[in-house]
C-alpha cells in the first residue's frame, strides 16, 4: 500500500540509528500510522496525489494542538523548552484519538494541503544559490515555486551554522539575523560556502494558494505541518515573524502557466534562479516532465538556473530517479530504500540554451544534516 510505504519511509527518516531524542515524537507519529491497519485505512481515503501519510499526520498534529486532549497533550513540545518524553502507551493513545476523531481528521485533510515550510532547508539551498550568483556574476532574482510561507525567498537574511563533529562550525551570515539555521555536515566533503549570503534583487513566490503567515489560522496550519520538535517550532516562529514583516511579491497561479511570463518580465541585469524545495514531489510524472521542458524552453531565451531540493521520485520505497533527471551517484536508489526519505539537491544551469545537470548533495527533510557529494 502506498500510504504504508510513505509512512514507513518517513518513520525511518525520523527515527534511524543515532537520531536525537527530540525526533522521537515525529518518528512515532509515522510509525503508529505505518503499523495500524485501521489508521492506514483512514489515511488511504485521502487522494493519493496529496501524499496522504504526510497530510494525515499534519491533520492529527493540528487537531491535537487545537484540542490539547490528555494525556496526549503532554507530548506536544513548547518552543524554547525541552522536548517532552514519549510515554510507553503513546501509540495506543494516538490510535484511540484518531479513531474517535476520524471525521474531523478527514475534514481537515480535505480542506488543506500538506505544506511543510521548514526554514532550515535554506541551509541546504544556500551553497547552491551562492554558486549560481558567483557563476552568473550578477544579483539574483529568486523565483520560488510552491513558495508556501516564502521562507526560501528570505534566505539571504538568515545566519547559518554548518556544524562538524571534528571542528568549529562554519558560520555564514550576520549575528543579528532573525534566525540562525543549523545543519550538521555529514561525509568527507565540505560544501562551497560563501563568506556572506548572495545578493538578491527580486523575490517572487508562486503558489496555487499563497499563504499569509500573518493570518493566525494559516500560521497554525503551517505549524502543524512542521515536525513537532521544539527547536523546529522555534525557528519556524522566528522565520514566520520575519516573513510577515517583510512581504514579497506573490503570484497566485499554476507554476507551469505563470513561469514564462515571470521569467521574461525580469530585468536584464538580474539572473533568474528558480527554486523548488519539496514541491515537485507533489507533481505527477507528467507534470514533472512538463516543468523540465518549460525550464529548458526558457533557457533557450535567457540564461537561468533551477535548483531543486526534492526526494527521489516517485516517493515511496521504489524510487526511480531525481526531479531534474540528472545522473544519480551509484547506490543512491538503494540508500533511499533503506534510509527513508531524504532530499536530493540538484541544479540545472542553462547558458546560451545549453544545459548542465548535476546532483550536488543529500539532506535530511527537516534540515538536520547535509551531505555534500
Amino acid at each position: 500500500m502506498a500510504v504504508r510505504e510513505q509512512a514507513a519511509q518517513l518513520a525511518t527518516a525520523w527515527s534511524g540509528p543515532g537520531t536525537p531524542a527530540s525526533w522521537r515524537l515525529t518518528g512515532a507519529l509515522f510509525a503508529t500510522l505505518r503499523d495500524d491497519p485501521d489508521l492506514l485505512a483512514l489515511a488511504a481515503r485521502i487522494d493519493p496525489d496529496r501524499l496522504p501519510a504526510l497530510l494525515f499526520v499534519a491533520a492529527v498534529v493540528a487537531l491535537l494542538d487545537q484540542e490539547r486532549p490528555e494525556p496526549l497533550a503532554r507530548v506536544l513540545p513548547v518552543p524554547g523548552e525541552e522536548q517532552p518524553p514519549l510515554p510507553p502507551d503513546f501509540a495506543a493513545e494516538l490510535r484511540a484519538f484518531c479513531i474517535e476523531r476520524a471525521d474531523e481528521l478527514l475534514a481537515l485533510a480535505a480542506s488543506h494541503r500538506y505544506q511543510m515550510s521548514e526554514p532550515a532547508r535554506c541551509a541546504h539551498l544556500l551553497p547552491a544559490v551562492a554558486a549560481v550568483a558567483a557563476d552568473a556574476g550578477r544579483t539574483l532574482a529568486l523565483v520560488d515555486i510552491g513558495t508556501g510561507a516564502g521562507f526560501a525567498l528570505h534566505l539571504d537574511a538568515y545566519a547559518y551554522s554548518y556544524d562538524r563533529d571534528d571542528g568549529e562550525p562554519l558560520v555564514v551570515g550576520a549575528a543579528g539575523a532573525p534566525v540562525t539555521l543549523h545543519t550538521t555536515l555529514r561525509g568527507p566533503r565540505t560544501p562551497p560556502l560563501p563568506a556572506t549570503p548572495p545578493a538578491v534583487a527580486v523575490r517572487i513566490g508562486v503558489d496555487t494558494e499563497p499563504l499569509d503567515v500573518g493570518d493566525p489560522s494559516v500560521r497554525a496550519w503551517l505549524r502543524a505541518c512542521t515536525p513537532p520538535v521544539a527547536e523546529a517550532l522555534s525557528r519556524f516562529d522566528r522565520a514566520a515573524d520575519h516573513a510577515a514583516a517583510h512581504p514579497v511579491t506573490t503570484v497566485r497561479a499554476d507554476a507551469l502557466r505563470a513561469l514564462p511570463e515571470l521569467i521574461e518580465g525580469l530585468p536584464d541585469e538580474v539572473h533568474p534562479c528558480v527554486l523548488d524545495a519539496y514541491v515537485n514531489v507533489f507533481f505527477t510524472e507528467e507534470q514533472q516532465r512538463r516543468f523540465r521542458d518549460e525550464i529548458a524552453d526558457l533557457g533557450r531565451r535567457r540564461d537561468l538556473d533551477w535548483i531543486s531540493l526534492d526526494p527521489l521520485v516517485p516517493m515511496g520505497d521504489r524510487p526511480t530517479g531525481g526531479v531534474l533527471g540528472a545522473p544519480l551517484p551509484p547506490g543512491l536508489l538503494e540508500r533511499a530504500r533503506t534510509e527513508g526519505v531524504f532530499g536530493v539537491l540538484e541544479r540545472v544551469s542553462l547558458r546560451r540554451g545549453r544545459s548542465t545537470r548535476r546532483v550536488l548533495a543529500l539532506g535530511h527533510p527537516g534540515g538536520a544534516w547535509l551531505e555534500w557529494l
